[in-house]
């Protein structure tokens, strides 16, 4: 049952990455990948604020909720196999400072916003 979880989860969070995707690229154009960067940043907001409820907070979360929201509709909305492939795309066109600003900001604003996540859910609901 595990297994159908992480999978519809995977689901949910793959077709909010589309979404916000297309959203993005209508918004700000094709010219950096925003889209991307996004999901990435707000993915891992999302995780903090998850890891804090769903294993700190809530006896028996992991086992519980976090086969669907974290390995599955996370891992299905955060996406750094197309963060990877944006990044190379970006040095193959020459554009080597925009893929270094884009790698570098990718990594230090979702560990940001991992860690703002982690102490918004902590301070909201108390340290575990």
């Amino acid at each position: 049952m595990t297994i159908l979880y992480v999978a519809l989860g995977g689901a949910c969070g793959a077709a909010l990455r589309f979404l916000f995707g297309r959203w993005a690229m209508r918004v700000s154009g094709a010219e950096f990948p925003w889209g991307t960067l996004g999901v990435n940043v707000i993915g891992s907001f999302v995780m903090g604020l998850a890891a804090v409820l769903l294993i700190e907070r809530t006896e028996g979360g992991w086992a519980r909720f976090a086969p669907f929201v974290m390995t599955g509709l996370l891992g299905g909305f955060t996406t750094f196999s197309a963060f990877s492939l944006d990044a190379l795309y970006l040095m193959e066109r020459g554009r080597m400072a925009g893929a270094a600003i884009y790698v570098a900001g990718s990594v230090a604003l979702s560990v940001a916003a991992l860690f703002a996540g982690l102490a918004l859910a902590r301070a909201a609901w108390g340290q575990g």
